[in-house]
């Protein structure tokens, strides 16, 4: 069979055609040749997880801690470093004035002592509040320090109550000091500490410690729970 000169370009384009794309082909499937697999769409990498924060840091009652944390936004504390929580369900012989890191989770906890009227047969337990003169009782609720003084005790530190709880406060002159009832030789001899008129009293060394971290408008949130 014999092909005339046009039907040989037509034929020529169809082949250099054919030889464009199995090249092409091929080297689609190069990179599969190359790395032995099919490649995939890009997925991002799952997101890290992260790890489950505790409810409250270690030795704080979970429900206290957050009745805490509430009462620093609802009373708008500006100060967010250091929180002071009271455990009034424990016996005065355990330490259960928390100072909590904000920052970090971290606490010193500290004993501290009740009002006599809060525990008239000094079993050791708080039993009730008050807010009332003369109750010589602890007040539950939320504290801000204010102004250091020099009083019975020497130096010592007013508190103020913002809850209806607590707003006697500075007017029944509850405060933060040492008392010789509060030193830990107290537990030693009796298994409890004395008892203060309401105050938040603590051993010299506890109360500086506290004063030092708690000073300036911080919060302090006293409570039992049920």
């Amino acid at each position: 069979m014999s092909l005339n000169r046009r039907e040989l370009l037509r034929w020529g384009a169809v082949g250099a055609g054919a030889a464009v794309f199995s090249s092409a082909a091929g080297c689609a499937g190069l990179p599969n040749m190359i790395y032995g697999q099919t490649r995939s769409p890009l997925v991002p990498p799952p997101a890290p997880v992260q790890p489950s924060l505790p409810l409250a840091p270690a030795g704080i009652d979970p429900q206290l801690f957050q009745r805490a944390k509430a009462a620093l936004d609802q009373h708008r504390i500006a100060a967010r470093d250091w929180m002071g929580i009271v455990d009034f369900t424990r016996p005065s012989s355990d330490p259960r004035f928390h100072v909590v890191d904000l920052r970090n989770g971290t606490v010193e906890s500290h004993l501290v002592a009740h009002g006599r009227g809060s525990d008239p047969d000094h079993s050791g337990f708080l039993e009730r509040f008050s807010n009332d003169f003369g109750s010589h009782a602890s007040s539950n609720g939320t504290y801000t320090t204010a102004d250091y003084y020099h009083g019975k005790y020497g130096l010592s530190m007013k508190v103020r109550g913002l809850d209806w709880t607590n707003s006697n406060a500075e007017a029944r002159a509850i405060v933060i000091h040492n008392a010789w009832y509060a030193e830990p030789e107290m537990i030693a001899e009796h298994g409890k500490l004395g008892r203060s008129e309401g105050c938040f009293a603590f051993s010299r060394d506890s109360q500086w410690d506290v004063m030092r971290k708690l000073a300036g408008g911080r919060m302090i949130y006293a409570e039992k729970i049920a």
